[in-house]
This record gives structure tokens, sequence and C-alpha cells, in this order.
């Protein structure tokens, strides 16, 4: 089998752009696939057709038969299977790589233009601080080798993980049509130029069954792995959403329309009224009972002289 070092130092790049259920994911494909391919299971297939042997001395029978029972060897099925889950990682990889460099590009020209503010800077001791804080805080993230997953990296990272859930799927629905979940000791063959039924005998029948259900349930649990991992990038956006909208404090301009409104409920009041609701004693009378008592002071009789 071909050397694995160019694909697993690519999927270690990956690796530190995943989230926390990425990195189970490429564990699994690590150890438990690409592994378990090389040290183990290339062995159990290396005697696969010297070792098919059938009942029959017809020239050319025992390679037609070889070729119906086995229509591709598992060890590559599987190798191809490694390569084409593994691809749209690779894809995300770039995208990641290349948001890192435009992240890197904008904290320098940020950079720049900061320190072109502090040359051109009128002594002034709290502004200066302030920039020089902005400063630090550029130069530590230039330390971070991870570019922040939201936006169109999020959205690349969630399409990756459903391309390969697809082709995850479509390989072991392709293995159980070729294979299915057993691997016969005994075959029979029809295929001319065989005379009639042969009987063919596959070698290691049950150590390549048990190979078999390892891989196929080792494909299970990556697939499993990618729905866990699309459903806790939602719920993390959802949580976010939901909890960052009750957290937000009130902005400045929300403060003031709230005091402006208690300075107007506090000044429209209810002439002649207080707050605790009694009368102000010195509120002047109304024109009315004015008019009302001129009017009685004048018809009022007049003493005798």
């Amino acid at each position: 089998m071909g050397d694995w070092n160019l694909l697993g130092s690519i999927l270690e790049e990956v690796h530190i752009h995943s989230t926390i259920v990425g990195k189970i994911w490429l564990t699994i494909l690590f150890i438990f696939r690409m592994l378990v391919l090389g040290v183990a299971a290339e062995d159990v297939w290396d005697d696969e057709q010297s070792e098919f042997i059938c009942n029959t001395e017809q020239p050319g029978c025992s390679n037609i038969c070889y070729d119906k029972a086995f229509p591709i060897s598992l060890i590559r099925y599987w190798v191809l299977q490694i390569v084409f889950v593994s691809s749209p990682s690779l894809v995300y990889m770039g995208h990641a790589l290349y948001r890192l460099r435009a992240l890197e590009k904008e904290r320098q020209k940020k950079k720049a233009h900061l320190r072109a503010q502090l040359e051109d800077l009128e002594p002034m001791p709290e502004e200066q601080r302030r920039l020089e804080r902005e400063l630090r805080k550029l130069e530590e993230q230039k330390k971070v080798n991870k570019a922040p997953l939201r936006g169109s990296l999020l959205r690349t990272y969630v399409l990756h993980i459903l391309t390969r859930s697809v082709v995850e799927v479509g390989f072991m629905i392709g293995q159980y049509l070729l294979y299915g979940f057993h691997m016969t000791p005994l075959y029979k063959c029809t295929r001319p130029p065989c005379p009639n039924t042969v009987d063919c005998f596959v070698s290691r029948p049950t150590e390549k069954t048990i190979f078999m259900v390892f891989m196929n349930s080792i494909a299970a649990v990556s697939l499993f792995l990618n729905i866990l991992e699309i459903a806790h990038l939602g719920l993390k956006k959802i949580h976010k959403s939901l909890y960052g909208r009750r957290r937000r404090p009130a902005g400045p301009a929300e403060e003031d329309n709230s005091l402006l409104n208690s300075k107007k409920s506090s000044v429209m009041l209810p002439a002649g009224k207080h707050r605790d609701g009694g009368s102000s004693p010195s509120s002047p009378p109304s024109a009315a009972a004015m008019s009302r008592r001129m009017s009685m002071a004048s018809s009022a009789p007049r003493p005798p002289g």
C-alpha cells in the first residue's frame, strides 16, 4: 500500500482548524482506519488471488471466477474510501488558510495605521495608552494560527461535513452491494470458459469477515460523528443567538432615551397636584371663582346711611 505520510500531514493541518467533534473524527480516521488498514488488513488480502483455488484445470477459468467473486479488492476499496472521504477536508483547509492570510494582512494594515497615529500624536497620555493597548492586542492575535469559525468559513465547514457524510454513505452501500457483511468460504462459478459449475475456495474467509464488519462499523461511527458535529454547530449557533440578545447591555442611546422619558414624566404632572396626589398650597384661584366673588359683592345690600 502507498505511503500515508502526505495525506497524514495535510490532515494534521485540518486538525488545527476543526471543532472538538471534528478532532475526534480525524483521530478515528488516523488510528482505526489508516493505521489498521496499513498494519493489519493489508496482510489478510496478500494471498487473495494466489490462494483462490478452483477445482478445475480449464485454462482461464480460475481468473474469470476470481474476477466475478472479487470485482475490486477490498483493501483497495477501503483506500479509495479514505481518500474520497478525506478530500472535502482538504477543500475546507484551503479556505481556512486563505482566511488566515486575509486576517494577517488586515492585522498588518491596522498595525501600520496605529503606528502612524502614534508618531503623529500630540502629547496626550490617555490616547497614547489606548493606541498602545490596541497594538499589544494585535501582537497577541498574531500568535493565533486558527481562523475564527464564522461567516463563509462556517458555511464551508458545514458543507464539507455534509459532503463527506454523503461519500461515506455511498461507500458503505457500495461495499454491501459488492460483498455484503459476510465472506463465504465457498464460491460457485458458472461463467465461461468453465465447463460447468465450478467450486472455488476463498482463503481466510472468517478473518476477512471480521475486517469487513470492523471497517463498516468504523465507517458508521464516523458517519454518526458527522451528524453529531452538524447538530453541535447548529445548537451552538442557536444558543449564541438567543442568549446573545438577552444579555446585550443597553447602549448609550437607550440610556439617554430612558432618562429623557423619566424627566418628561416628572414634569408633565396635572396643575395643582403633587406626585403623591395632594393639592398644591400655592396654587392660585381660577378666573371663574374670581368672577363669582365679584358678582356676590356687588349684589350684597348696602347699609343705610
